[in-house]
């Protein structure tokens, strides 16, 4: 059987106040193409189908209808939830959408509630496919709960839970079926695209390749946004963004993954490059390089730093240069020396992560693990 695994859409995201629907239209248009023209039998799309917990009716009305036509034809579709998702929305979905032969998993459930999915594929084939939507620190507890039936213990580590769901949900796989996982979480040795949420990818949030079992064929994953194989027991992959979602992930190469699979066999991978969405760059000079650089620059979204002293209008004047400038700041070697102690207007337009990581440097108690630990608080608090 033929596999499309995409994940990380982001739909709804706003760059630097900038909305860009229309580029999700296209990259999704792009991708149901891809479906089309590969004759897939299933898409799997491993997480953040939305880029915030509360999308707006236009944004879900584009995922929606982009499920729907890559569902044409009979294709088996899985969602899950990932971390930028709310998985009660998509429970909410789940119903109505499994009518239309559509899978939906927003919340950890058992083996043989939904969690583990048996299908026979267009193609012919039997098909075992576990799934594991993103699980919060406060929230693997309870899936473990669910998983046992008892109250889980609190000392134990989330890498070391994960691996527990992984092992409940593939316990079933067969050497006649053709048995797959999809996840969103973070693996160590992957290497992050730019745009991640930070505070649910760090260390606290690993869990080790190992979780997949041997008997696993394809493992289809979600979150890092650069598209990638990770080492492990069986094939293991993240997909990446079809879009670069952030500044941070200007390098990389948009796309998708195309699975060919079969009982017995490891899973064969081809990478298929997204092209649709705009390009994000960095350029860096003064006006007069800038405007050099004009004419190559088309409609790339811009972040431009300028290498000239700091004064009135000067992101005007870029922006009249360079017309898709999203962000325009000065060079560092040009911006005034600024006491990090010093209180008003300036430091109380900073943000908690900012000002925490101020409070730690006065007190000479830099640490960037008490530092990531506090952001994936304030993430869980709704920050």
């Amino acid at each position: 059987m033929k596999i499309l695994h995409t994940a990380d859409w982001h739909v709804g995201k706003v760059l630097k106040g900038r909305h860009r629907t229309d580029e999700h239209h296209a990259v999704l248009r792009e991708l149901v193409t891809l479906a089309r023209e590969e004759d897939v039998d299933a898409v799997i799309v491993a997480g953040d189908l939305f880029d915030t917990s509360a999308p707006t009716p236009e944004a879900q009305a584009l995922v929606l209808n982009a499920v729907l036509a890559l569902r044409e034809g009979g294709r088996d579709v899985v969602l899950l939830a990932g971390n930028h998702d709310n998985p009660q929305l998509l429970e909410v979905y789940r119903p109505v959408l499994g009518r239309l032969g559509i899978h939906v998993v927003g919340a950890f459930r058992r083996p043989d509630q939904g969690g583990t999915l048996s299908f026979t594929a267009r193609s012919g084939e039997p098909v075992r496919l576990a799934v594991l939507p993103f699980l919060s620190h406060r929230y693997v507890v309870r899936a473990a709960d669910v998983l046992t039936g008892t109250p889980a213990e609190h000392n134990r580590d989330y890498a070391a839970r994960v691996a527990e769901l992984v092992q409940a949900l593939t316990a079933g796989f067969d050497t006649g079926t053709v048995n797959l996982v999809t996840t969103h979480g973070t693996l160590p040795s992957g290497r992050f695209g730019g745009g991640e949420r930070r505070a649910q990818s760090i260390f606290s949030y690993y869990f080790e390749p190992t979780a997949f079992p041997a008997t696993t064929q394809y493992a289809a994953l979600g979150h890092l946004h650069r598209r990638q194989q990770i080492p492990g027991p069986c094939p293991i992959w993240y997909s990446g963004s079809p879009l670069a979602v952030d500044f941070g992930e200007e390098d990389n190469a948009p796309g998708a993954l195309l699975v060919t699979v079969e009982p017995g066999r490891p899973a064969a991978v081809r990478e298929a490059t997204i092209s649709s969405a705009r390009a994000l760059a960095t350029r860096t000079g003064t006006l007069e390089e800038l405007e050099a650089m004009a004419a190559d620059l088309g409609d790339t979204w811009l972040r431009v730093i300028v290498a000239e002293k700091p004064r009135p209008g000067l992101a005007e004047t870029v922006r009249e240069i360079l017309p898709t400038a999203l962000e325009v700041s000065v060079h560092e070697r040009f911006q005034p020396v600024r006491d990090p102690r010093r209180t008003g207007p300036a430091g109380a337009a900073r943000g908690p992560r900012e000002l925490f990581r101020d409070y730690l440097s006065g007190a000479g108690r830099d640490n960037a693990q008490v530092a990531a630990l506090f952001d994936r608080l304030y993430e869980e608090v709704g920050g």
